[in-house]
């Protein structure tokens, strides 16, 4: 991973990082088209910066550092706001927020202190938190899909779980992981 560091990929991994405050003020004002589609371009953002960053062969370390601190950022503000904002017509559970939230504070603790006690590592994210990830996106989107819309879904709830237990699956997964590459 060498080469450029301001790439195409970062640039769009910086520009999903800045869209965060809008959709934040966006859902407070309870502008729920707005915040919808200004989610829906930063999620984009999330599946084209990895796209270009392999086939255009741009991965950067910075890259794959920056890439996950977006996604958290994106997805926890979401979730927050998306939890106790004010207008909402349907909202993410508390346990849910609660949940995503912790996982990912325990993840970016345990990702500091290796890197502090252990050694300097990058951590590559597995499939199963890309597959938890997306369908934490896929929740949020559509929640604020719901309330840009003023409708709720019988079956949102399935989702919900389905969320919770990508969630705590992935976290369980890191934390193996992350134990098993200290004893190498």
């Amino acid at each position: 991973m060498t080469g450029p560091i301001f790439t195409l990929a970062n640039q769009l991994t910086i520009l999903r990082m800045a869209l965060v405050p809008l959709v934040v003020v966006l859902v407070l004002r309870e502008d729920f088209v707005w915040a919808f589609s200004v989610f829906a371009v930063a999620a984009l953002t999330d599946l084209f910066d990895g796209l270009i960053a392999r086939l255009g062969n741009q991965q950067t370390k910075l890259g794959a550092m920056l890439d996950p601190v977006a996604d958290k950022l994106l997805i926890g503000a979401s979730f927050l706001v998306l939890t106790w904002g004010s207008g909402l017509h349907v909202s993410i559970p508390v346990w849910l927020t609660v949940t995503a939230i912790c996982r990912d504070g325990m993840l970016v603790v345990a990702v500091v202190i290796i890197n502090l006690v252990v050694e300097p590592r990058v951590f590559y994210p597995t499939l199963l938190g890309k597959v938890s990830s997306a369908v934490q996106l896929l929740t949020a989107g559509s929640v604020l899909l719901l309330n840009a819309l003023a409708r709720d879904v019988a079956g949102l709830r399935y989702l919900f779980v389905l969320t919770l237990v990508l969630t705590v699956a992935s976290a369980f997964q890191y934390v193996f992981r992350s134990s098993s590459a200290e004893r190498e």
